[in-house]
């Protein structure tokens, strides 16, 4: 049985955290802007899956299995699918850096504006395919 109020919830949550996106940016917090694409991603990718009929694990980068099951998916989707998997690796590897930082790294000093261009562009990237993904599987059910 698949719970298509969590999918939609999952795809609403990530297009809000496109909102926070913006408004990180004009504040200049380019740490945050990265770390809440990832969430944005990590929800979005959860949806996809959700849609195709798989659990996702309680993971951050769902890369792997993505690429697992791109079978699941329309053909016409399997290069944004590696794309959104890819996006979703690199996203992962500053999770907790771009929250909490390290005794010799400041998130605030360390993430540049190019930083959070190239996140939020990904992010947004991530939401549109995966708004497109989950709605074409909504309809082939």
């Amino acid at each position: 049985m698949q719970n298509k109020k969590l999918i939609q919830d999952y795809l609403t949550r990530g297009a809000n955290r496109y909102q926070a996106l913006e408004l990180l940016f004009r504040l200049e917090s380019y740490a945050d802007v990265v770390r809440e694409s990832q969430e944005l991603v990590e929800l979005c990718l959860k949806a996809i899956l959700r849609s195709a009929g798989i659990e996702p694990p309680r993971l951050h980068d769902l890369s792997d299995v993505l690429l697992e099951h791109v079978s699941r998916f329309p053909k016409p989707f399997e290069g944004h699918l590696k794309k959104m998997a890819k996006i979703s690796h690199t996203l992962r590897r500053d999770r907790e850096l771009s929250f909490y930082g390290s005794e010799d790294l400041t998130p605030s000093e360390f993430y540049s504006q190019a930083d959070a261009v190239e996140a939020r562009d990904n992010a947004a990237y991530v939401l549109k395919w995966s708004q497109q993904l989950a709605a074409g599987k909504a309809k082939q059910k």
